[in-house]
């Protein structure tokens, strides 16, 4: 980190201008409840132009409270526009709780001049801003970060180098490495690459175009997702090339040079500005909000992490009361000395199956104690460990019949928590299921699995698990989930042969299976159109023109791992 002083412009005399929020964005503030009181009016400064790095004109408002005196500084940047929902839940909320807010639009963007780049830009054009902000008469030197999503990937590239007027940051469900959100171990995340790919080119233009992009991408959505070759029908159902998207998809690997410097998640280790992180356990960016945090607990920073019920989009929905009292409280604290509203423990996690929060001294860091569950010819799981590695179970997955999605951490509509008894009822779907359970089993961390698999065509392939949780009416939920890919290999032309191994992370939870309840795991070939599906083929999937089937045989010294879960003592809710 550079250590460096800036000098503020001279003092002067600031004369608010008399502009107001938007009507559209004081009609959805006035729909919000449970939030806290307004301390002041917002005023607005609209379509102000900052200069980026290269000297394209970014477009800019500034939101602030009606009143005499010094207030902090807070800068949202965004590829999304400025107007809904941006206005009223960072502009004007913030500048109601005594904030001067800075909502800009980033390179390319809501009428911003230049190219966007997907990385490249938001580095020097954060430097540029805060360079502009130390000659605002109104701006005295204490500055903060907020914002979702990849608003989250500016504040990052912000704290790349922080200029020392940075107090603090609050990341809600945010992007630090593009590569993760578009990739699981080189399988595209063809769910994400799609809605992305919509947000990013439509809806800085505009509720309307974004919401016409939406329903064409909807109604097109099995079409294009089960064409062949996918490529060119994916350029056709976006309306055209889009630059950004196409070299996204030209680069599955992580290790090609195209990706250099696009992950941010180094900057979390040596960064000492106070940082918020905020999540959902079915949010689509949560491996990456434990992943920050992880680091930034490593570095020694200050930092906080609130984990609710929600998924990427619910968080600021639903959600909202809670995060946004969450981030005031942080920013009081650390941009106003007012640490009145500060929990006293790092963590905070909303419970599954119990529906409670428990507030935690830390996170689960390094190797958790797990205990070993394992499948059975039979398809029930015992804390039993096997003896050897038989064969237990084959499934088939058929490309031209790929196994769908359901719920589980989407940009969807159809996101979260779902039934899974139609998956579930698929052949290409294999589960293993526990014993109705006498007493509670808590689990806190992160859920692994285990597999030893061999599969009859060599064929890159991959494996899709899944922990779910069965109540006594018999429902499946899906708790959390995760893809591996098991490499080229000879394949296998009986059941017995040498089987991969392969450990599949199933991302971070706190869940409680209920007595009476009982612990499902699932196992397949795929999820379909949240991943894109395998043909089977050794083709690639984008490229591929023809389909062919594929089986995969378990082996029993597979196992799935559940990290023990006592530490969110929950003896209480017992009764």
């Amino acid at each position: 980190m550079t250590s460096r002083t800036h000098g503020l412009a001279p003092s002067s005399a600031w004369t608010p201008t008399p502009g107001k929020p938007p009507l559209s964005s004081r009609l959805l503030r006035a729909t919000w409840r449970g939030l806290p009181a307004k301390q002041y009016e917002a005023g607005l400064e609209p379509g102000l132009v900052v200069p980026a790095a290269d000297g394209s004109p970014l477009v800019t408002d500034h939101y602030f409270p009606r009143a005499e005196g010094e207030f902090p500084a807070l800068l949202v940047r965004s590829p999304y526009g400025r107007g809904l929902p941006w206005s009223p839940m960072y502009g004007m909320l913030f500048a109601e709780q005594g904030f001067h807010v800075v909502v800009q639009s980033c390179r390319g963007t809501g009428g911003s001049g230049g190219a966007f780049d997907l990385w490249r830009n938001e580095t020097p054009d954060a430097r540029a801003t805060v360079s502009w902000l130390r000659e605002q008469p109104w701006f005295k030197g204490t500055l903060g970060t907020i914002g979702p999503s990849y608003l989250g990937y500016t504040q990052w590239a912000l704290a790349v180098d922080p200029p020392p007027e940075l107090k603090a940051m609050v990341v809600q469900v945010g992007l630090h490495d593009p590569y993760a959100l578009f990739y699981a171990d080189g399988v595209l995340r063809l769910e994400n690459a799609l809605a992305v790919g919509a947000g990013l080119t439509h809806q800085h233009r505009g509720t309307g175009p974004f919401l016409r992009a939406t329903l064409r991408l909807h109604r097109r959505l099995r079409s294009l997702t089960t064409a062949l070759p996918l490529r060119p029908a994916y350029v056709s159902a976006r309306g055209g090339e889009i630059p950004w998207v196409d070299e996204v998809l030209a680069h599955p690997d992580a290790e090609d040079p195209y990706w250099r410097g696009a992950s941010l998640g180094e900057v979390a280790e040596r960064l000492s500005v106070p940082t918020a992180l905020i999540t959902g356990r079915y949010d689509v960016l949560v491996d990456q909000t434990f992943e920050q945090y992880a680091r930034l607990r490593r570095a020694g920073c200050e930092t906080s992490l609130l984990a609710g019920p929600w998924t990427h989009t619910s968080a600021l929905q639903q959600g909202w009361p809670e995060v946004f009292a969450e981030s005031l409280a942080w920013l009081r604290a650390h941009l106003c000395g007012d640490r009145a509203e500060l929990r006293e423990k790092r963590v905070r996690v909303h419970v599954g199956g119990a529906d409670t929060w428990r507030d935690l001294d830390d996170w689960p860091s390094g190797p958790a104690v797990a205990t070993p569950w394992y499948p059975t010819a039979e398809g029930h799981l015992t804390p039993e460990a096997p003896t050897g590695s038989v064969p237990l179970a084959s499934v088939r997955y058929d490309p031209a019949d790929p196994t769908p999605s359901v719920g589980g951490p989407l940009l969807s509509r159809t996101a979260g928590p779902r039934d899974n008894a139609a998956l579930e009822a698929r052949d290409d779907v294999l589960t293993f299921t526990g014993p109705q359970l006498t007493e509670p089993v808590d689990v806190l961390g992160t859920v692994t699995a285990e597999l030893s698999i061999a599969t009859d065509t060599g064929c890159p392939t991959e494996v899709f698990a899944r922990l779910c949780d069965v109540d006594e009416k018999g429902r499946s939920g899906n708790v959390c989930d995760g893809l591996g890919r098991l490499p080229s290999a000879e394949p296998a032309a009986e059941p017995a042969a040498d089987p991969a191994r392969i450990t599949v992370s199933m991302s971070p939870t706190a869940h409680r299976f209920a007595a009476g309840h009982r612990i499902r795991w699932q196992i397949s070939a795929g999820a379909h159109p949240r991943f894109v599906r395998n043909p089977g083929t050794g083709e690639h999937p984008l490229d591929a023109t023809a389909l062919a089937p594929i089986r995969l045989t378990l082996h029993a010294d597979s196992a799935l791992l559940l990290p023990d879960g006592r530490e969110l003592d929950l003896a209480a809710e017992d009764g």
